[in-house]
């Protein structure tokens, strides 16, 4: 879960449907600003578990500054973009089916530049199956964020089993009010958890739109993404023979998949490899300004050292 710093739109951004073969998917939609440097591509941001495309909020305006159209969606049942309630519309395969949807719909969107694409955490588990499914299709290079080899760490299966373990006893209020009351009992999740504490209350604008997100977000989805969270096997082999530029970009902290671990994956993977410095599981929150410098050089071929 990430935790933008505003939900003021940028300049040059609106909220839209992103249609395509599989389905509506809502969507925040940035063009490139006036006075960038030119028109240099198109990125599609998925985001992660409990996530939604307000986690890439941060990153629109400095990357429509520096020339990019911005897409970022909320997957099949997150947040606004609703879903069945069947654990099986949201199997791994399905939501991968989806992203290369939502791909070629940008493709015959972009003009014919560049079309990159970036998943965050869980997203980048769903962009790996997507590409190894249906190819390197559509897309220019693809970009790892803070999403590990594999499963999630055995500490943080802990935290994510107990949200399997209730959601199916629980409406996704009183979920979200248990959750409060661990994380108050706990001190809240440590940092860089793939599931982070709720925003403290003080901040209260925060506070309302992570609680309007988590209910809103279909349980069926949690579920089934938890799952997939917990038994992921490692990939990374496959994705090596996917004829992409690649980049593998975290903070410095991560408990979901440790920073050693991911150094590791880029070595693997022959990926460009960052990391931003003062970040933890979600430098596109925590640092988007280095984040994004990151992201633009990588798109542009150029060079991207750790922030």
């Amino acid at each position: 879960m990430s935790r933008p710093t505003t939900l003021d739109l940028p300049a040059h951004a609106s909220a839209r449907r992103l249609e395509t073969s599989r389905g509506s998917f809502a969507a925040l939609d940035a063009h490139p600003a006036p006075e960038a440097p030119g028109i240099r591509g198109t990125a599609l941001l998925v985001p992660g578990f409990t996530g939604s495309k307000e986690d890439f909020l941060d990153l629109l305006a400095p990357l429509s500054a520096a020339g990019f159209r911005v897409v970022a969606v909320d997957g099949r049942g997150q947040y606004e973009s609703g879903g069945p309630r069947d654990e099986a519309a949201y199997a791994q395969d399905e939501l991968a089916a989806d992203v290369t949807a939502q791909g070629a719909a940008l493709a015959a969107d972009s003009g014919g530049g560049p079309l990159h694409v970036l998943g965050h955490s869980l997203g980048g588990h769903i962009v790996r199956a997507a590409l190894l499914a249906d190819g390197p299709g559509p897309w220019s290079s693809v970009t790892l964020m803070s999403s590990g080899p594999a499963a999630i760490t055995a500490a943080q299966q802990v935290r994510t089993q107990l949200l399997i373990d209730h959601l199916p006893t629980m409406d996704m209020e009183t979920a979200w009010w248990a959750m409060r009351s661990l994380d108050a009992e706990n001190s809240g999740a440590p940092a860089g958890s793939v599931v982070e504490a709720p925003a403290d209350p003080g901040t209260a604008w925060l506070d309302d739109f992570l609680h309007r997100r988590w209910v809103t977000t279909v349980p069926e989805q949690l579920i089934a993404t938890a799952r997939q969270l917990m038994t992921e096997r490692d990939r990374v082999a496959e994705l090596a023979t996917v004829p992409l530029p690649k980049l593998v970009l975290s903070g410095e902290v991560d408990y979901a998949w440790p920073v050693p671990l991911l150094d590791t994956m880029a070595e693997r993977l022959g990926a460009r490899r960052v990391v931003v410095k003062g970040a933890e599981h979600s430098p596109n929150a925590e640092r988007p300004a280095e984040t994004a410098a990151a992201l633009a050089a990588f798109w542009t071929g150029g060079s991207a050292a750790s922030g």
